[in-house]
């Protein structure tokens, strides 16, 4: 792309809509799955792999591999935790007095104390995983990551009145999400 751009914003000077429709929308997905990757795992507190801990030592005891692969999984990979957050938070929870640590076959598993359920069920502790901050922004990029392959799709294999309808569409989806912002 040599950066000049059309008076309509699809691409370089002399090139096709479709050909420019298709430039802009790499242009977006690589910006959104840059900008996704960056902020996945940067949303989520200190607190909340304190949460997550001790959410999942309630159900059952686990060594830290396994909370930091459990976490994942629920997030739907959205939030794993490195081990560097991980194993500070349960040193910290063993100073409390809030989870035990046993050593088998070289391996740390730790469970809940009583103080430790009590803290838990006193708190309220919750899944931060369903509800934590970083995973409504997690789905946004996501989403607009997928409406840009779909226009790519569009701009590489529809005819010329599918494209002007892709036009159509993503014209009004641009409307519509102003309008939201708007509202408040």
């Amino acid at each position: 792309m040599n950066g000049s751009f059309r008076a309509d914003g699809f691409g370089s000077a002399g090139a096709s809509p479709v050909d420019g429709m298709w430039q802009a929308f790499e242009q977006l997905r690589t910006r959104l799955e840059k900008n996704f990757e960056k902020s996945a795992g940067s949303r989520v507190g200190r607190g909340d792999v304190r949460a997550a801990v001790l959410a999942l030592l309630a159900e059952q005891p686990m060594h830290g591999y396994q909370l930091i692969h459990e976490i994942e999984e629920r997030s739907g990979g959205a939030w794993k935790p490195s081990a560097g957050s991980v194993y500070p938070t349960l040193q910290l929870l063993a100073d409390e007095g809030l989870i035990s640590a046993e050593e088998s076959n070289g391996r740390k598993t730790y469970s809940l104390t009583d103080a430790g359920r009590l803290e838990v069920s006193r708190s309220g502790v919750s899944a931060p995983w369903n509800v934590t901050e970083g995973a409504a922004h997690g789905s946004l990029p996501r989403a607009g990551f997928e409406l840009a392959q779909a226009t790519g799709q569009v701009a590489r294999t529809g005819t010329d009145a599918q494209t002007q309808q892709a036009i159509e569409v993503l014209n009004e989806a641009r409307r519509k999400l102003y309008a939201i912002l708007a509202q408040s």
